[in-house]
């Protein structure tokens, strides 16, 4: 088996997909947590990494840059991707749209104008977050009824990629409340037994 390692910032960010595709597969990794307090980073590793940034993935002494890459490349290798070549497409279109939402938090938490940043959490939480959750529903809803998975009738980076958001939302039911399939197909993947092992383990850390 390769030696993996996951270098990243002592937070869960854009490297905990990679974490929980890790974990659910039960493959073993070091888990690097870069400390900015402690001149980690940049300190060596910035000169390293493809695009001077974090999340690196290193297998067996090569680097692949970009979270989203990384993650694709363990889901395949660990058969997470989707059986078919349209589950796999499907998968990645989730995964996708989970960018689109983490990307609209992102603006709001790098918001510096407090004005503004209430401006911009009102307009996520009343329009913008209910109305991709919506989208998902009804697509969840096209496989098995909702009460499986994504795609296909097994688990995929992209049910590990919801908890993921829902974690990013802050680990609470509350934006599901009207979105019963999704809450149902979160609460399946979070009780994972792998996946729920990791979960009660992780560090304690902010999103």
């Amino acid at each position: 088996m390769p030696n993996y390692q996951l270098v990243y910032y002592n937070r869960r960010g854009r490297a905990e997909l990679c974490r929980l595709i890790f974990h659910a597969a039960g493959v073993p990794f070091e888990d690097i947590r870069l400390d900015h307090t402690k001149g980690e980073w940049p300190g060596e590793w910035k000169a390293k990494c493809p695009f001077g940034q974090l999340p690196v993935l290193v297998v067996d002494g090569k680097m692949l840059a970009q979270s989203k890459a990384a993650a694709r490349y363990l889901a395949r290798e660990f058969n997470l991707a989707g059986k078919t070549s349209w589950d796999q497409a499907r998968a990645d279109m989730f995964i996708d749209e989970f960018d689109d939402i983490s990307t609209e938090l992102y603006k709001i938490s790098h918001e510096k104008d407090e004005a503004k940043k209430a401006e911009l959490r009102e307009k996520f939480n009343a329009d913008t977050l209910p109305r991709h959750l919506g989208y998902l529903e009804n697509l969840l809803k096209e496989n098995n009824g909702g009460n499986g998975y994504f795609v296909g009738d097994s688990l995929t980076w992209a049910g590990l990629g919801i908890v993921n958001v829902y974690d990013h939302l802050g680990g609470t039911d509350a934006p599901f409340a009207n979105f019963p399939l999704l809450a149902g197909l979160i609460k399946r993947v979070r009780e994972h037994p792998k996946v729920a092992e990791w979960i009660k383990t992780r560090p304690q850390t902010p999103f």
